[in-house]
């Protein structure tokens, strides 16, 4: 079977492991900490970056921080992995749901103003399968209304808009290391910053809001999102590959598109002339004019050793969250999107295989 996703984990991840584990310093506290989140925000070009345990608390965390909660309202987008509601959900504010973007498969900003009231507090664009949002109207609408922006970047690690990385244009930027991620710590988080205030105030509250004169006095409810000292030292080998990992990401979607084109009824996926895609997922849509439909596609995928996974419900589709939403582009990608195989140590044989299935008449 090909797999989707599987991480590429070598010799300097073990060196850096077995650093950690002989140190002693194996909980969260140690070098690999500082040192991870110290090249993650020279990586994503922000002032600071603060760890967590994985990257739905990374969404928490970032609301918490800004202060989202009881009555406030969120803007997200209807096509998302359903974390992005859920974290708002956590600090009992109210996920307010807006239409996809053909152009680019992300929140439209175009249909995002009209959701904004009296009761908005911030707007979380998802940089989904590794395109990024189009964040200038998305900033202009937020400066604006005075809004919050969080940049859901869980998939699009190294993903650049206008030549910036994602993670450093909005308030705060927050990143999942799930083990099928581009890069990974097996599980873990990060959320990044320009603001020292917002960048304390995470690693405040990340630690169960200890105070820092008094130890074990908790003025506040905090949490315990930390993440590891070895899960760091993955973390920091991983980053010291991960422009290896983007290029490598970005010729099999080259060699994708090269052998899926012009088959009717094959969507490919976009990447904007403003945006470097990481294609974290490479990912087609099956449309009409195409001889089977998609979950028989993704069957007969998986009859020939192929395993594949279909694109992300709607948030409004999923039972906690299901609601009637008018959100015809976000609902057409979830029914026809299909994530292929994308591992970085994917070979050209094995995607010439897969696409010769999906090209066979």
């Amino acid at each position: 079977m090909i797999p989707v996703a599987v991480p590429s984990i070598g010799e300097k991840e073990l060196e850096y492991v077995t650093d950690a584990v002989k140190s002693g310093w194996v909980s969260s506290q140690g070098k690999y900490v500082y040192k991870f989140e110290k090249k993650y925000a020279k990586y994503c070009g922000t002032k600071y970056a603060s760890s967590v345990a994985n990257g739905t608390v990374a969404l928490h965390l970032a609301l918490k921080v800004l202060g989202i909660g009881n009555g406030d309202e969120v803007i997200i987008p209807a096509l998302a992995y359903i974390a992005v509601a859920n974290a708002v959900v956590y600090t009992g504010a109210k996920p307010v749901l807006v239409d996809s973007q053909d152009s680019t498969w992300c929140i439209d900003p175009d249909k995002i103003e009209e959701k904004i009231n009296k009761n908005t507090k911030a707007i979380i664009p998802v940089h989904i399968y590794g395109h990024a949002a189009d964040m200038d109207p998305i900033l202009a609408l937020a400066k604006k209304h005075e809004l919050f922006v969080i940049e859901d970047a869980a998939e699009a690690h190294g993903a650049e808009y206008k030549g910036k990385k994602v993670g450093s244009l909005g308030d705060i930027g927050v990143f999942s290391f799930y083990g099928n991620k581009i890069i990974t710590t097996g599980e873990g988080g990060m959320l990044t910053t320009n603001n020292q205030d917002y960048y304390e105030r995470a690693q405040f509250l990340k630690s169960q809001a200890m105070s820092k004169t008094e130890r074990y006095v908790h003025p506040e409810i905090g949490f315990n999102y930390r993440l590891t000292n070895i899960q760091s030292a993955i973390g920091l080998a991983q980053l010291e590959q991960l422009d290896l990992f983007i290029e490598k990401k970005r010729r099999i979607a080259k060699k994708y598109n090269q052998l899926l084109a012009g088959i009717k009824g094959i969507s490919l996926p976009p990447e904007a002339d403003w945006c470097k895609s990481i294609f974290w997922m490479y990912s087609i849509l099956v449309d009409k004019e195409y001889r089977m439909d998609r979950d028989t596609l993704m069957g007969q995928l998986f009859d020939k050793g192929v395993e594949t996974r279909p694109f992300f419900p709607c948030v409004h589709n999923q039972p906690p969250h299901r609601q009637s939403l008018d959100a015809p582009v976000a609902e057409g990608l979830s029914v026809r999107g299909i994530n292929l195989p994308t591992s970085v140590s994917l070979k050209d044989d094995e995607i010439e295989y897969i696409c010769s299935v999906i090209r066979k008449k």
